[in-house]
């Protein structure tokens, strides 16, 4: 199948940055909220839009948009996580789903290949098998290429900047998860779940100020269970050095409706009550967040 640079996704990814110019050492991530599919995906597919939309972390780009007016970038993906995965390691793929031998390099035993959830999804969130036949390994390696590589470069460079600025670089990454009505769980999930990779990607004042300040708007939050955090939240979070990491997952019941895919009666409130939260954490002392405070938490 040939490869062909779909216009839908050009460009690839957005970020939104602040007009002014002021800057923040908080960079504001979503790199699961994609919604543009392309037509040779969809082909290739034996799964329908809307089943493979359950990989989606839907609308949670625009939960998070008032941190722009806070002087914070926000980047987010266009391409959809079940196209190409930007919060794992650049090559874990899974052997059986490509027709041909994937190169040397290529991480294919970890515990998130064997869960079908690599760099190149081999299932969607609810375990559908995507293809219906094994795709190229040339088409595999070409949409890291395009879409996984530019993305991480962007992601770094508005790191490395807020920390050449102000000597600190703090990361939330943007998430949002299904209710238990979806997953068919028994216990009722949490409002919110926050993942700092159980105290070494950021951090305490971080994780602290978002949960008391969630709590305090009457939201449910927990810490680490089900989601510490992923390759991102991993990758960006060295305190030592002076960048953090926080990852922030909404229940999905909270804003839309989950199995039509549009945004619910209570989607401007959730997005009052996130600005809120996250205009609290960007307060923060810039001080307390440098490496010789971090490292001292």
């Amino acid at each position: 199948m040939a490869i062909l640079t779909d216009p839908e996704l050009e460009p690839a990814h957005d970020i939104l940055v602040p007009q002014d110019g002021a800057g923040s050492p908080f960079v504001f991530n979503s790199p699961h909220s994609g919604r543009h599919y392309p037509r040779t995906f969809l082909k290739a597919s034996k799964l329908d839009t809307m089943t493979l939309r359950r990989s989606e972390d839907t609308f949670v780009e625009e939960l998070f948009s008032g941190v722009v007016d806070f002087g914070a970038p926000l980047m987010h993906a266009r391409f959809p996580r079940a196209f190409v995965d930007v919060n794992r390691e650049a090559y874990e793929l899974d052997p059986t789903m490509f027709d041909g031998r994937l190169p040397s390099f290529a991480n294919t035993r970890s515990m998130r290949v064997a869960g079908g959830l690599g760099t190149i999804a081999r299932i969607v969130a609810d375990g559908a098998e995507i293809y219906s036949t094994p795709i190229s390994v040339a088409e595999g390696l070409d949409r890291i290429e395009r879409y996984y590589k530019p993305y991480h470069r962007d992601l770094r460079s508005l790191v490395d900047q807020a920390l050449n600025r102000f000597g600190t670089a703090i990361v939330i990454d943007c998430h949002s998860m299904p209710s238990s009505r979806i997953t068919r769980e028994n216990r009722r999930r949490p409002d919110f779940v926050l993942g700092d990779r159980y105290g070494t990607s950021c951090t305490s004042i971080l994780t602290d100020v978002a949960q008391e300040t969630l709590q305090r708007l009457g939201y449910t939050v927990a810490r680490n269970k089900p989601y510490a955090g992923g390759f991102i939240t991993e990758t960006y979070g060295s305190p030592g050095d002076g960048q953090h990491a926080l990852q922030i997952e909404i229940n999905r019941s909270l804003y839309m409706d989950e199995t039509r895919y549009v945004r619910g009666g209570g989607f401007a409130w959730l997005v009052a009550d996130i600005t809120h939260v996250c205009r609290r954490l960007m307060s923060i002392s810039v001080e307390a967040l440098r490496p010789g405070r971090a490292a001292a938490e």
